[in-house]
């Protein structure tokens, strides 16, 4: 026993040792893995410390330099953390990583990867994805559409195209620019009107003016002007409403053309669509832009009329064919009593002035990833090319407000636009008279400045302008988008709009703008005065549905529309005042009477619904029905079904085409469908009566003044159309074909009652027929395409026809000498000019009948259409580095009314054009122009008149003008991240080649033609 207690001593000291090493072993491995724990930690806080976090900010601009805005710009590999771009192309993001990488995406153009490497400051240039060009998003009014999955035709102008052009009103932008719209300026008066048509005219009788929406709202686009206040200063009255619409505001505007288009918006797409759509604000730093411009106008193209001494010898030669021996007392121009070595170019006095305006623009946004807005105002004053201070003044605030809810179900948009305009014009466009007082007449002013009668031989034309002629319109529109994610998929969606316009004219004539010789006062000075206004609401709710049928989505959208529109108008004449000082002030005058009132209130109501199928990204089918009611027909009429069915097959994506070397993209679309119109006017179904002048006992008196006919009802038309769409080579060559076809039936026109009824006509639906076709084309091509250096060219061309198919009774109806069947609606039946009888120097014309007797009745048979063979543009855009170059060249081929038109015989006291130099003079000559008369010869008066009744006052207008012409250049402050710098030039209507001798081929006569405008300014981005 006892030898073994040392060996259990001494493995008991083993076992203590191994003990006492395991438990040391223990303390190491701990202490090694707190070791390791703290290295990871201070490791960890190492790399943090390495990868700082910073606040990286910056600007995101295409290859021209121009901002882009919404712009999403996030950080890699991270839960969606970002923002977008503001709209001048600024960002901040914070808290980001020194050695993250940020990602720029957009749509259209390629996404760019940057790591941030530590910078702060991160500046970026976005080039086109011409692979992604088919995101393009194209606003179809009631719902959104994939440019390159429309199965409509859809035109798209952008805010840059319309920023280019220095233009006061937004449809002047357009001219040229779009296929198958062709938009006239009806006088180069700033505040006039535009006259657009889309397609071609479709109605007889009845409107042919297209549906405007301005933000979801429908924008009566009539004037509210009264002719007898207007007319001589503005043809026919027109004062275009969107006047009021500053067009820098507008971030797109859309044409919707054909049924699939329109059929959406029934009866109102009738004819075309305008869809206008103002700027919105985005998420990011707030920002500012302010723009100055200044520009100096001119009138366009002159014609040549006679000089002095040219003058003089058509009025000696005419005196002496007359067989005048000495002039009489009354010839003040050749009988010495003028200064027959006087010469005065009229029209460059009287409307070849240079006028100026005067632009001025500031607007502000921001916002955050829930919140953004859109802000801002312009002011511009523009004189005018006339003689003394008329001036027209323009200004408008607009506001955007949109808002996102958190979870992004519930979203709100409100968007308001003011406009004031004050236009101070003459009350009569002095055109007409600088074209036809004699280039001798008389001084303007006298020694001591005041007007020149020269005794009482000449209407002094500046005594005109004593007259004045103002009006001041007012126009609000506001609408309020609401929309609510009920399900994935599920959407309902309202559109609340409204819309207030008034306009207060007044035409001022005193006593002074005549003759002090003729002895008048006060009391013969007088006013007109005309007040308009128009309210209008509409209220659309809406469901929209995505479902998925395998892999392809049905998009489903269901709603309906309830508008009101009231407008009252009311205008009034004052004579006889006892001082002028009280013009102003229609209760000063001694008379006072109505010269027109008006109440009317028109509603509408409809519902409607769209689906929209696409299968396998090659076959997409669109259908669209809409059912409207309108309060202009009787009862049981007043409802009418619409609808249209489109279909596009996406033949590029088909197998045997993919890979194609030369095919980027290939479309074939057609479309089908009706489409109303009730565009009438108010209460024509109804008797209608109207206040007489006269009175019985005291009594004011009805009479009527339109009879009931609750039978007639919606003008239908039915439109089709087919288009081929391709892209080429890597998307360097783009082009669309389209053919179309509309029909427009069940005519609403007025037909002729026998005058045994008391009335002249009747409202009612008639079988005639007017058919518009035609050819519309566009082509794209990308020249070249650098890393500093684009230039891409755009060329489109419409062949329109428009025809009368049918028109039962046409020959015995009052419609006779306006239209023809196989012909246009723009046609005028004129007499036909055979020349000048070389014997009596007189114009002669043909015998249609061949009863030897020259009658409106039976020779006015030469027809000549006045609608355009074909028209279009050509643009081409250059961007090298922060240079940007745009010029567009604008055509048309057609015929117009030339420099004869509204002139008197050669030879009496009025100059003519230089081309009546070319006349007849004695037996067996031949000439253009017929013998100079003074107005004795009745023989010639009379041929003279017939002559501007027929085609010898029709001419070529075929023209090409170079339409507008941009250059900007933008260069950054020291800071290249925050605000921006550009100066720009631009031009409109700067160049015209015609051979058209009436001044300009695109000018109303007797009107201001279009003027030349040549604009300086800059903008800066804060």
């Amino acid at each position: 026993m006892k030898e073994n207690k040392p060996y259990f001593r001494k493995r008991n000291r083993t076992r203590l040792s191994l003990r006492a090493a395991g438990n040391a072993s223990q303390r190491l491995s701990r202490r090694f893995r707190h070791l390791c724990v703290i290295a990871l930690v201070l490791f960890t806080f190492a790399t943090i410390t390495n990868a700082q976090t910073l606040t990286v900010t910056g600007r995101v601009t295409d290859t021209s330099g121009e901002p882009l805005p919404g712009v999403t710009v996030v950080i890699k590999g991270t839960p969606p953390v970002g923002t977008t771009t503001t709209a001048d192309g600024k960002y901040s993001l914070r808290n980001v990583s020194s050695d993250a990488v940020i990602s720029f995406s957009f749509i259209g153009y390629k996404t760019v990867d940057v790591p941030v490497n530590g910078s702060a400051v991160i500046n970026v240039q976005m080039q086109e994805d011409i692979t992604a060009i088919d995101e393009v998003i194209i606003n179809a009014g009631y719902y959104s559409v994939k440019d390159r999955e429309r199965t409509g035709n859809i035109v798209k102008i952008t805010a840059k195209e319309i920023g280019s052009q220095p233009v006061n009103n937004p449809l002047e932008a357009l001219q040229g620019r779009v296929t198958g719209v062709d938009i006239t300026q009806t006088t180069g008066t700033p505040g006039g009107g535009f006259e657009l048509k889309i397609r071609g005219r479709n109605s007889i009788a009845a409107g042919n003016e297209s549906l405007y929406i301005i933000d979801g709202v429908p924008y009566d686009i009539g004037t509210m002007s009264n002719r007898d206040v207007s007319l001589s200063i503005l043809p026919n009255g027109t004062i275009n409403p969107l006047n009021t619409l500053d067009p820098s505001a507008i971030e797109s505007i859309e044409i919707l053309k054909d049924a699939d288009a329109t059929a959406i918006y029934g009866s109102r797409g009738a004819n075309g669509v305008v869809l206008i759509t103002t700027k919105k604000g985005t998420s990011g730093k707030t920002s500012m832009n302010i723009e100055a411009s200044t520009s100096f106008i001119t009138v366009t193209r002159l014609p040549g009329l006679l000089n002095t001494e040219q003058y003089l010898q058509m009025r000696q030669e005419a005196y002496a064919n007359d067989g005048y021996t000495q002039y009489p007392a009354t010839a003040y121009d050749v009988n010495g009593t003028w200064d027959q070595t006087r010469y005065t170019d009229w029209q460059k006095e009287l409307i070849g002035g240079t006028a100026r305006n005067n632009t001025a623009k500031v607007t502000i946004s921001g916002g955050n990833e829930n919140t953004s807005f859109f802000a801002g105002g312009s002011f511009m004053k523009e004189t005018t090319v006339f003689p003394l201070d008329f001036n027209y003044r323009k200004t408008s605030v607009f506001t955007t407000l949109s808002h996102n809810s958190d979870d992004k179900r519930f979203s709100l948009q409100i968007t308001a636009n003011y406009g004031i305009d004050k236009n101070y014009q003459p009350t009569t466009d002095l055109t007409n008279i600088s074209r036809k007082l004699p280039p001798n007449s008389p001084e303007l002013y006298t020694a001591d400045g005041s007007l020149n009668w020269e005794n009482s031989t000449w209407t002094n034309p500046l005594g005109t302008l004593e007259s004045e002629y103002r009006n001041v319109t007012r126009n609000l529109i506001a609408n309020t988008v609401l929309s609510y994610k009920i399900l994935k998929g599920l959407e309902f969606r309202t559109n609340l709009g409204y819309n207030r316009s008034d306009l207060t004219e007044n035409q001022i004539s005193p006593y002074t703008m005549y003759d002090p010789s003729r002895g008048l006062t006060s009391a013969s000075s007088n006013t007109l005065k005309n007040n308009s206004s128009r309210d209008s609401w509409i209220a659309e709710p809406q469901v929209n549905a995505i479902y998925k049928i395998g892999k392809s989505p049905l998009n489903i959208t269901v709603g309906s529309t309830f508008q009101d529109q009231s407008k009252e108008q009311l205008s009034l004449r004052a004579s006889g005042f006892t001082n002028d000082y009280f013009i102003h002030t229609l209760s000063a005058a001694s008379s006072q009477g109505f010269r027109g009132e008006e109440s009317a209130q028109y509603r509408y109501n409809a519902v409607y619904a769209r689906i929209n199928y696409k299968l396998k990204e090659k076959y997409i089918f669109n259908f669209t029905g809409r059912r409207d009611g309108s309060s202009r027909f009787g009862p049981g009429r007043r409802f009418a079904n619409f609808g249209a069915a489109g279909g596009a097959w996406v033949f590029s994506k088909e197998k045997f085409l993919q890979g194609s070397q030369w095919l980027s993209f290939g479309k074939l679309r057609a479309s089908f469908g009706t489409t109303g119109n009730d565009r009438i006017g108010d209460y024509q179904y109804l008797n209608t009566y109207k206040i007489t002048s006269l009175d019985y006992n005291g009594y004011t008196g009805l009479i009527p003044s339109h009879l009931l006919n609750p039978l007639f009802a919606w003008e239908k038309n039915r439109k089709a159309e087919a288009a081929l769409e391709a892209s080429l080579f890597d998307e360097r060559m783009s082009f669309e074909i389209a053919f179309y076809n509309n029909r427009s039936g069940n005519q609403l026109i007025g037909t002729p009652l026998p005058g045994t009824t008391g009335f002249s006509s009747i409202s009612a639906n008639l079988n005639a027929v007017v058919e518009n076709s035609g050819w519309e084309g566009t082509l794209r091509i990308i020249a070249a395409q650098r890393s500093n250096f684009r230039w891409n060219t755009t060329f489109n061309i419409t062949l329109p026809r428009n025809r009368l198919v049918r028109f039962p009774g046409l020959a015995g109806s009052t419609y006779a000498s306006q239209f023809e069947i196989g012909y246009p609606l723009s046609i005028y039946k004129l007499y036909h000019l055979t020349g000048v009888n070389p014997e009596t120097g007189v114009f002669e014309f043909k015998d249609f009948n061949g009863d030897g007797i020259i009658t409106s009745a039976d020779d006015r048979k030469s027809i000549i259409d006045l609608t355009p063979d074909f028209f279009g543009n050509l643009v081409n855009n250059l961007q090298f580095r922060n240079w940007n170059f745009e010029f567009v060249f604008q055509f048309m081929k057609k015929v117009g009314i030339n420099e004869y038109y509204n002139t008197s015989a050669p030879g009496k006291m009025f100059n003519q054009p230089a081309g009546v130099l070319d006349r007849w003079q004695e037996q067996g000559e031949q000439g253009l122009m017929q013998v100079y008369t003074t107005g004795m010869n009745s023989i010639a008066n009379t041929a003279y008149s017939r002559f501007t009744l027929s085609d010898g006052i029709i001419s070529d207008a075929s023209f090409i003008r170079l339409k507008s012409l941009s250059l900007s250049y933008k260069f950054p402050f020291r800071d290249p991240n925050s605000d921006f710098l550009t100066l720009y030039i631009q031009g409109q209507n700067l160049l015209t080649f015609t051979k058209f001798k009436n001044g300009d081929p695109e000018q109303l006569t007797s009107f201001l033609p279009p003027v030349r405008r040549l604009s300086c300014g800059i903008k800066v981005e804060l």
